[in-house]
């Protein structure tokens, strides 16, 4: 399907079409950057605070959890009020709940202030998302997200080597002082440059929706969370997805009957939007286990520092960086159905392969190793933002950001719990080795495999307006 064709400021004026995403791009850099900055920092912040490491997990357990439940909201928010005013908003805030974080004393108000950032994180990626969306022709939507994976990718690729250098040299604190000059700047720029789209009529906000769906996505992310993070005993960690489901069956019930759900599950029925939303997330699940299992088998199972691990890690970006010159005449060449299934084969290739790499293993073949899975999944990113937003009409754009995003909190949360678990399991009681990296390695490289099957459900047309991948067309036979 089609929209009728609007004028785009960024068709105007060639600037745009390399500062919008890139200023979008910001935000999910720091929401990248502030997560595997903390992760590297629990230690110090534990000490500091006079509390165990185990108990710091709350800090980034709260946060995720925080984002799981207003997630579902950002498009309505952005529809009443704006779509730039509402991005603004949200990076003030989350740079100003992470300035209160670097100022707390103790634990409690240190976990206070990260709902409060996690509330603005929760409107900046999905209503950044939107902006871009809503900036760009259909045909200029895969340059645009080209420019906008570029800093989401570099923010969790070198957040591990920030925090590790903040911690050891500075503070703790510094690590959450670091947001707020990219998003006093990355605000400024977004209210100069970003138009305030807005829903000419927004529908009444989905109250009893939102509170349903926010129990079952509460449950359902504190569960995940539970399993790479024990929080609370296994049994009732366990206990939490029956629940879950329940909630989230009683608002699938509730979402069918009401007029303008807080989550619109009708848009699943759009076959691009459900392939790669959906399928999309399970392949994510394996691509988003790597940059977790990568730092860990260099520094736990290799006995590297955290420094140079993160520098090896690090090339991964530099892929990343490298596919972007020609990811677009990949889709334009193969389109969604060849790249996607051809990217979700190679990056289960390629993280089986890194079950062969040991403490002996050469540094070059390491960062060659990394930096070929960095650009498969440069691409493969790229291609699952792409398509998932390809067919929804302008109106649903703000529906469909919020199912999105909620899906790729999930997933991500999954991927890397199921990394931690798998590690868990083929350790048992015993110490980890590079041995048991080496099963999970090739355990994780089964899920973007399957997901492989999935992608074969798009045809060779699906997306075409977008990627630009010429169809050839079918030749009818004639009648006699």
């Amino acid at each position: 399907m089609t929209d009728a064709a609007p004028s785009f400021r960024s068709t105007a004026e060639p600037r745009l079409r390399v500062l919008i995403p890139l200023i979008v791009g910001c935000a999910f850099f720091m929401e990248g950057l502030d997560s595997t900055m903390i992760a590297v920092s629990i230690p110090a912040m534990a000490r500091s605070l006079g509390e165990s490491p185990l108990r710091l997990n709350l800090v980034i357990t709260t946060y995720l959890l925080s984002l799981a439940v207003f997630i579902p909201v950002s498009g309505w928010i952005a529809d009443r009020y704006g779509a730039r005013r509402v991005f603004c908003a949200a990076v003030l805030i989350f740079a100003g709940g992470s300035a209160l974080c670097g100022l707390a004393d103790n634990l409690p108000v240190l976990i206070a202030m990260r709902v409060i950032q996690g509330f603005g994180g929760a409107m900046m990626t999905p209503v950044g998302r939107l902006i871009l969306l809503r900036s760009f022709p259909r045909a200029g939507l895969v340059s645009a997200m080209n420019w906008m994976t570029i800093p989401a990718m570099i923010g969790p690729m070198v957040g591990p080597v920030v925090g590790g250098f903040l911690t050891t040299y500075a503070s703790w604190r510094w690590i959450f002082y670091l947001n707020i000059p990219i998003g006093v700047i990355g605000g400024g720029l977004a209210a100069w440059l970003f138009e305030n789209f807005r829903a000419p009529s927004p529908a009444r906000f989905d109250l009893v929706g939102f509170v349903i769906a926010g129990v079952g996505l509460f449950l359902l992310e504190f569960g995940i969370e539970n399993l790479g993070r024990p929080i609370v005993m296994p049994a009732i960690g366990f206990a939490l997805f029956p629940v879950a489901a329940a909630a989230l069956f009683l608002y699938w019930r509730h979402a069918r009957r009401a007029e303008a759900p807080v989550l619109d599950l009708e848009l699943l029925k759009i076959k691009t939007f459900r392939i790669g939303t959906l399928t999309g997330g399970i392949c994510r699940m394996g691509l988003d286990a790597t940059p977790f299992l990568l730092p860990l088998l260099f520094q736990v199972g290799f006995g590297l520092s955290p420094i140079r691990a993160g520098l090896l890690s690090f090339s991964s970006t530099l892929g990343a960086m490298f596919v972007r010159t020609f990811s677009k005449p990949v889709l334009r060449t193969f389109g969604f159905r060849r790249t996607l299934v051809g990217g979700a084969v190679l990056s289960a290739a390629v993280t089986a392969g890194y079950a062969l790499l040991d403490a002996d293993t050469p540094d070059w073949i390491i960062i060659a190793g990394v930096l070929a899975g960095g650009c498969i999944r440069s691409i493969q990113y790229l291609a699952l933002n792409t398509i998932s937003y390809a067919d929804v009409p302008s109106a649903l754009l703000s529906r469909s950001t919020s199912v999105g995003g909620v899906v790729q909190q999930l997933t991500r949360g999954f991927g890397v719990a199921i990394g931690a678990a798998l590690l868990a399991i083929a350790a048992g009681s015993e110490q980890v080795t590079t041995y048991e990296f080496r099963i999970v390695f090739v355990l994780i490289g089964l899920i973007p495999l399957y997901s492989a099957f999935g992608f074969l459900r798009l045809t060779a047309a699906d997306g075409a307006e977008v990627s630009g991948h010429r169809v050839e067309p079918t030749v009818q036979p004639v009648a006699r």
